[in-house]
Protein backbone atom coordinates (compact mmCIF):
# COMPACT_ATOMS: atom_id res chain seq x y z
CA UNK A 1 0.00 0.00 0.00
CA UNK A 2 2.52 2.91 -1.42
CA UNK A 3 0.55 6.17 0.53
CA UNK A 4 3.93 7.95 -0.09
CA UNK A 5 3.89 7.07 -3.95
CA UNK A 6 7.71 5.78 -3.49
CA UNK A 7 8.25 2.78 -4.10
CA UNK A 8 8.30 2.74 -8.18
CA UNK A 9 11.68 1.41 -8.06
CA UNK A 10 10.70 -2.31 -6.52
CA UNK A 11 9.35 -5.09 -8.04
CA UNK A 12 6.24 -5.61 -6.44
CA UNK A 13 1.98 -5.40 -6.51
CA UNK A 14 1.28 -2.34 -5.19
CA UNK A 15 -1.96 -0.42 -4.01
CA UNK A 16 -1.54 3.39 -4.29
CA UNK A 17 -4.34 4.71 -2.47
CA UNK A 18 -5.47 8.66 -3.27
CA UNK A 19 -8.29 9.04 0.01
CA UNK A 20 -8.76 7.09 3.23
CA UNK A 21 -11.85 5.49 1.62
CA UNK A 22 -9.19 3.45 -1.11
CA UNK A 23 -7.66 2.72 1.66
CA UNK A 24 -10.24 0.78 3.64
CA UNK A 25 -11.48 -0.64 0.55
CA UNK A 26 -8.51 -2.47 -0.30
CA UNK A 27 -7.92 -3.75 2.84
CA UNK A 28 -11.91 -5.25 2.76
CA UNK A 29 -10.93 -7.01 -0.55
CA UNK A 30 -7.91 -8.26 0.82
CA UNK A 31 -10.14 -9.57 3.62
CA UNK A 32 -12.93 -11.06 1.36
CA UNK A 33 -11.03 -12.08 -2.10
CA UNK A 34 -9.44 -14.89 -3.02
CA UNK A 35 -5.64 -14.16 -2.92
CA UNK A 36 -2.10 -15.47 -2.54
CA UNK A 37 -0.58 -12.56 -0.91
CA UNK A 38 1.22 -13.16 2.32
CA UNK A 39 1.92 -9.82 3.30
CA UNK A 40 0.63 -6.21 3.28
CA UNK A 41 3.00 -3.35 3.83
CA UNK A 42 1.40 0.39 4.69
CA UNK A 43 4.47 2.65 3.61
CA UNK A 44 3.51 4.49 5.51
CA UNK A 45 1.99 4.93 8.57
CA UNK A 46 2.63 8.77 9.07
CA UNK A 47 1.73 9.56 5.43
CA UNK A 48 -1.78 6.94 6.24
CA UNK A 49 -2.81 9.81 9.21
CA UNK A 50 -2.61 12.17 6.43
CA UNK A 51 -5.13 10.43 4.28
CA UNK A 52 -6.96 9.94 7.56
CA UNK A 53 -7.25 13.43 8.51
CA UNK A 54 -7.93 15.41 4.78
CA UNK A 55 -11.14 12.44 5.01
CA UNK A 56 -11.92 13.69 8.35
CA UNK A 57 -11.73 17.06 7.49
CA UNK A 58 -13.60 16.94 4.45
CA UNK A 59 -17.03 15.19 6.33
CA UNK A 60 -16.59 17.35 8.85
CA UNK A 61 -16.44 20.55 6.54
CA UNK A 62 -13.05 21.74 8.10
CA UNK A 63 -10.44 23.52 6.68
CA UNK A 64 -7.75 21.82 9.18
CA UNK A 65 -7.94 19.38 12.04
CA UNK A 66 -7.35 22.55 14.24
CA UNK A 67 -10.86 23.60 13.81
CA UNK A 68 -12.52 21.45 15.68
CA UNK A 69 -13.21 22.30 19.24
CA UNK A 70 -10.86 20.81 22.18
CA UNK A 71 -9.17 18.26 19.98
CA UNK A 72 -12.27 16.56 18.98
CA UNK A 73 -10.80 16.03 15.88
CA UNK A 74 -8.11 14.41 16.74
CA UNK A 75 -10.10 12.18 18.94
CA UNK A 76 -12.51 11.16 15.74
CA UNK A 77 -8.74 10.21 13.88
CA UNK A 78 -8.40 7.74 16.68
CA UNK A 79 -11.56 6.04 16.62
CA UNK A 80 -11.09 5.98 13.27
CA UNK A 81 -7.79 4.24 13.24
CA UNK A 82 -8.97 2.10 16.11
CA UNK A 83 -11.53 0.98 13.60
CA UNK A 84 -8.58 0.38 11.09
CA UNK A 85 -6.85 -1.94 13.14
CA UNK A 86 -9.55 -4.19 13.67
CA UNK A 87 -9.66 -4.50 10.20
CA UNK A 88 -5.82 -5.34 10.27
CA UNK A 89 -7.06 -7.53 13.04
CA UNK A 90 -9.33 -9.40 10.14
CA UNK A 91 -6.63 -9.17 7.41
CA UNK A 92 -4.06 -11.58 10.16
CA UNK A 93 -6.68 -13.66 10.87
CA UNK A 94 -6.87 -14.74 7.76
CA UNK A 95 -3.00 -15.19 7.22
CA UNK A 96 -1.31 -12.54 6.26
CA UNK A 97 1.45 -10.44 7.75
CA UNK A 98 1.54 -6.55 8.00
CA UNK A 99 4.13 -4.30 8.53
CA UNK A 100 4.13 -0.60 8.42
CA UNK A 101 6.95 1.53 7.85
CA UNK A 102 7.12 4.79 9.21
CA UNK A 103 9.15 8.04 9.26
CA UNK A 104 10.80 9.24 12.65
CA UNK A 105 10.99 12.84 14.27
CA UNK A 106 12.87 14.14 17.26
CA UNK A 107 10.63 15.12 20.71
CA UNK A 108 11.51 16.49 23.86
CA UNK A 109 10.48 14.37 26.98
CA UNK A 110 9.48 15.12 30.49
CA UNK A 111 9.36 12.12 32.72
CA UNK A 112 6.77 13.28 35.12
CA UNK A 113 8.62 11.82 38.15
CA UNK A 114 12.05 13.57 37.66
CA UNK A 115 12.60 17.23 36.60
CA UNK A 116 14.53 17.88 33.27
CA UNK A 117 13.81 17.28 29.81
CA UNK A 118 15.77 15.18 26.77
CA UNK A 119 15.77 14.31 23.45
CA UNK A 120 14.01 11.35 22.00
CA UNK A 121 13.17 9.52 18.72
CA UNK A 122 9.31 8.89 18.43
CA UNK A 123 6.60 7.70 15.85
CA UNK A 124 5.74 10.94 13.47
CA UNK A 125 2.52 10.42 14.31
CA UNK A 126 -0.06 12.08 16.32
CA UNK A 127 -0.38 11.77 19.67
CA UNK A 128 -3.48 10.20 19.75
CA UNK A 129 -2.69 7.64 17.05
CA UNK A 130 1.02 6.65 17.87
CA UNK A 131 0.11 4.74 21.07
CA UNK A 132 -2.63 2.62 19.59
CA UNK A 133 -0.03 1.84 16.57
CA UNK A 134 3.02 0.47 19.27
CA UNK A 135 0.66 -1.13 21.32
CA UNK A 136 -1.00 -2.70 18.43
CA UNK A 137 1.80 -4.28 16.92
CA UNK A 138 3.65 -7.21 17.78
CA UNK A 139 7.55 -5.75 16.90
CA UNK A 140 8.30 -1.62 16.68
CA UNK A 141 11.54 -1.95 15.13
CA UNK A 142 13.58 1.55 15.10
CA UNK A 143 15.94 1.23 12.00
CA UNK A 144 19.20 3.94 11.87
CA UNK A 145 22.92 4.20 11.12
CA UNK A 146 25.33 3.63 13.63
CA UNK A 147 27.46 6.15 14.91
CA UNK A 148 29.86 6.91 17.22
CA UNK A 149 31.28 10.35 19.20
CA UNK A 150 34.97 10.51 19.50
CA UNK A 151 36.91 13.82 20.67
CA UNK A 152 39.00 15.46 18.38
CA UNK A 153 41.34 18.43 19.73
CA UNK A 154 39.03 18.32 22.36
CA UNK A 155 36.09 18.82 20.23
CA UNK A 156 33.18 15.98 19.70
CA UNK A 157 32.04 15.06 16.25
CA UNK A 158 30.24 11.86 15.11
CA UNK A 159 32.42 9.28 12.67
CA UNK A 160 30.63 6.25 10.88
CA UNK A 161 27.04 6.44 10.17
CA UNK A 162 27.35 3.79 6.86
CA UNK A 163 26.14 0.87 8.65
CA UNK A 164 22.40 0.30 9.38
CA UNK A 165 21.34 -1.47 12.38
CA UNK A 166 18.05 -2.26 14.21
CA UNK A 167 17.28 -1.35 17.28
CA UNK A 168 14.74 -3.52 19.19
CA UNK A 169 14.46 -2.65 22.56
CA UNK A 170 13.33 0.26 24.34
CA UNK A 171 15.49 3.19 25.43
CA UNK A 172 15.45 6.43 26.60
CA UNK A 173 16.63 7.98 23.27
CA UNK A 174 13.93 5.50 21.15
CA UNK A 175 10.87 3.78 21.10
CA UNK A 176 11.09 0.26 20.29
CA UNK A 177 9.36 -3.06 21.14
CA UNK A 178 9.16 -6.75 20.35
CA UNK A 179 7.56 -10.08 21.18
CA UNK A 180 10.11 -12.53 20.09
CA UNK A 181 13.22 -12.47 22.29
CA UNK A 182 15.50 -10.54 19.97
CA UNK A 183 19.25 -9.22 20.81
CA UNK A 184 18.78 -5.57 21.49
CA UNK A 185 20.59 -5.01 18.07
CA UNK A 186 20.70 -6.50 14.68
CA UNK A 187 21.97 -6.00 11.52
CA UNK A 188 19.94 -4.43 9.11
CA UNK A 189 18.86 -7.49 6.97
CA UNK A 190 15.29 -9.48 6.49
CA UNK A 191 17.26 -12.34 8.36
CA UNK A 192 17.80 -10.86 11.42
CA UNK A 193 14.26 -10.71 12.20
CA UNK A 194 13.11 -13.95 9.43
CA UNK A 195 11.75 -16.13 12.34
CA UNK A 196 8.83 -13.67 13.45
CA UNK A 197 7.32 -14.01 10.13
CA UNK A 198 7.27 -18.00 10.12
CA UNK A 199 4.12 -19.42 9.79
CA UNK A 200 3.14 -19.76 13.80
CA UNK A 201 3.40 -15.97 13.89
CA UNK A 202 0.62 -15.44 11.34
CA UNK A 203 -2.41 -15.29 13.52
CA UNK A 204 -1.83 -12.46 15.49
CA UNK A 205 -2.90 -14.48 19.09
CA UNK A 206 -0.64 -13.79 22.10
CA UNK A 207 -0.15 -18.37 21.67
CA UNK A 208 2.94 -16.98 20.29
CA UNK A 209 4.28 -15.84 23.93
CA UNK A 210 4.13 -18.90 26.29
CA UNK A 211 3.05 -17.14 29.19
CA UNK A 212 -0.17 -15.67 28.56
CA UNK A 213 -0.80 -15.04 32.16
CA UNK A 214 2.10 -12.49 32.27
CA UNK A 215 0.74 -10.80 29.72
CA UNK A 216 -2.81 -10.56 31.14
CA UNK A 217 -1.75 -8.97 34.64
CA UNK A 218 0.64 -6.42 32.50
CA UNK A 219 -3.00 -5.66 31.04
CA UNK A 220 -5.01 -5.99 33.70
CA UNK A 221 -2.48 -3.58 35.86
CA UNK A 222 -2.33 -0.87 32.87
CA UNK A 223 -6.08 -1.12 32.75
CA UNK A 224 -6.22 -0.46 36.68
CA UNK A 225 -9.11 -3.35 36.89
CA UNK A 226 -10.13 -4.41 39.96
CA UNK A 227 -12.44 -8.20 41.63
CA UNK A 228 -15.49 -6.64 40.17
CA UNK A 229 -14.10 -6.90 36.56
CA UNK A 230 -12.37 -10.25 36.86
CA UNK A 231 -15.90 -11.42 38.18
CA UNK A 232 -17.53 -9.99 34.56
CA UNK A 233 -14.55 -10.90 32.42
CA UNK A 234 -14.85 -14.65 33.59
CA UNK A 235 -18.50 -14.74 33.68
CA UNK A 236 -18.23 -13.42 29.58
CA UNK A 237 -15.49 -16.27 29.25
CA UNK A 238 -17.68 -18.99 30.87
CA UNK A 239 -15.04 -19.90 33.32
CA UNK A 240 -17.74 -19.29 36.19
CA UNK A 241 -19.87 -21.89 35.81
CA UNK A 242 -16.42 -24.39 36.03
CA UNK A 243 -15.75 -25.56 39.32
CA UNK A 244 -12.86 -24.20 41.08
CA UNK A 245 -12.02 -21.89 38.69
CA UNK A 246 -10.82 -18.83 41.20
CA UNK A 247 -7.69 -16.89 39.01
CA UNK A 248 -5.95 -16.42 35.49
CA UNK A 249 -4.11 -20.07 35.85
CA UNK A 250 -7.18 -21.55 35.97
CA UNK A 251 -8.14 -20.98 32.94
CA UNK A 252 -7.96 -22.96 29.81
CA UNK A 253 -5.44 -21.74 27.14
CA UNK A 254 -8.08 -20.84 24.67
CA UNK A 255 -9.26 -18.99 27.71
CA UNK A 256 -6.38 -17.07 28.40
CA UNK A 257 -6.00 -16.18 25.00
CA UNK A 258 -9.47 -14.61 24.51
CA UNK A 259 -8.95 -12.93 27.58
CA UNK A 260 -5.72 -11.42 26.28
CA UNK A 261 -7.56 -10.50 22.98
CA UNK A 262 -9.93 -8.64 24.99
CA UNK A 263 -7.86 -6.75 27.38
CA UNK A 264 -6.01 -5.46 24.61
CA UNK A 265 -9.17 -4.23 22.95
CA UNK A 266 -10.25 -2.70 26.00
CA UNK A 267 -6.55 -0.94 26.42
CA UNK A 268 -6.66 0.57 23.07
CA UNK A 269 -9.64 1.49 23.23
CA UNK A 270 -8.95 3.63 26.50
CA UNK A 271 -5.79 5.12 25.58
CA UNK A 272 -8.08 6.49 22.24
CA UNK A 273 -10.01 8.29 24.72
Amino acid sequence: MDVEKGSNHLDVERICPESWSDVTFAVKALISEQHTFKTLVIDTADWLEKLLIVDLCSTHNKESIEEFNYGKGYTLAAEAFLEFLKLLESLRAKGMHVVFTAHSQIRKFEQPDQSGSFDRFELKLSKQIAPLLKEWCDMMLFCTFETKVVEVDGKKRGIGGKERIIHTSHTAAWDAKNRHQFPEKLPFSFASIAKAFSSASAHHTETENTNHLEVILSLWEKLEYGQEQMGKLFEWLGADSLKGTESWSDLSQEQQGKAVEFLKKKLMEKEAC
